[in-house]
């Protein structure tokens, strides 16, 4: 996908979030007023911080989308991995805060309060929640981004809670059953397992990890491919950012064909390994005779 519009369809994604949250913080927030409920009024504010990942989300975009300078002359693409680590970090305060509040809910039970409206603002909340759950998802999975998929996990933890909240009122009002501070533990733990679990993705996208073997099964493909490149060895791979993906690789040629010829093929090779891969690939050729093949057991990615 072109970066430009990979950076439009992102950017509204997190204009999306920041409008959402914002008018869910105002209806939660009345509600909590009204019926004076601390835990409504709890995951209103809780969803002040989902505006702030939101908005994280927004700059994180920008900030990637900067062209290269001298100073990074592959671009800033990184600081959407960045920008993905602090909303898991986020995520999981957010979880540890719940589960703070849910031990003391659960030491010193209080009642909560509980009416139709409430209910049905609560009810609204989660649907929102879920659906920016699932757009967000679509969106990380269009575009490929570690940030989108971050948001949409906030998102998804934060509909649990407000679930929580829920089943705890409606359980308090026809069993008389105080366990809304049972059910803020569970969801808790649930939290800060997705915000460790997205921490995790994002540190390993910025120190660098292994190339996907599905990538690199589908190059080797393309490089045999060319007439007269018998192998391939000492394939890198580097991981710069969305879009940003930069390779190089030792083509084993046969030295007896022409070399003209054979260079024009790599050409053509790295051309379409762009246009099919997104990667922008340096091609090496290196002549092997065939006995040298034998002798090291062929090249391996």
């Amino acid at each position: 996908m072109e970066y430009h519009g990979r950076e439009r369809i992102a950017f509204w994604a997190g204009a999306v979030g920041i409008a959402s949250n914002l008018l869910l913080f105002a209806a939660k927030l009345g509600a909590g007023l009204w019926a004076n409920s601390i835990s409504i009024i709890s995951d209103a504010f809780n969803n002040l911080t989902d505006l702030g990942s939101a908005v994280v989300a927004v700059l994180g975009v920008k900030l990637s989308s900067r062209p290269p300078d001298k100073e990074h002359p592959h671009g800033h693409g990184r600081y959407e991995y960045v920008a993905a680590l602090i909303v898991s970090f986020i995520i999981f305060t957010v979880g540890l805060e719940l589960l703070h509040s849910s031990v003391q809910k659960v030491l010193q039970p209080e009642p909560v309060g509980f009416s139709t409206t409430v209910g049905v603002v609560l009810i609204l909340s989660i649907a929102v929640k879920l659906g920016l759950f699932v757009y967000n998802r679509s969106v990380a999975h269009r575009i490929g981004s570690s940030l989108n998929r971050a948001v949409a996990f906030d998102s998804l933890s934060d509909a649990l809670a407000t679930t929580a909240v829920l089943l705890g009122a409606l359980m308090q009002r026809a069993f008389e059953l105080t366990l809304d501070g049972y059910f803020g533990m569970a969801l808790s733990l649930l939290i800060m397992y997705t915000g460790f679990s997205t921490a995790k993705e994002s540190v390993n996208l910025l120190v660098g990890i292994s190339a996907d073997p599905e990538l690199v099964k589908q190059i080797e493909t393309l490089l045999l491919s060319v007439r007269g490149v018998k192998g391939a060895h000492e394939l890198r791979v580097h991981d710069y950012g969305p879009g940003r993906t930069f390779a190089s690789v030792h083509a084993e040629v046969d030295p007896e064909a022409s070399f003209v010829d054979t260079h024009a093929e790599i050409d053509k090779i790295e051309e379409r390994i762009a246009e099919e891969l997104g990667v922008k690939i340096v091609i090496h050729m290196e002549p092997v005779l065939p006995e040298e093949k034998e002798r090291d057991g062929g090249g391996q990615l």
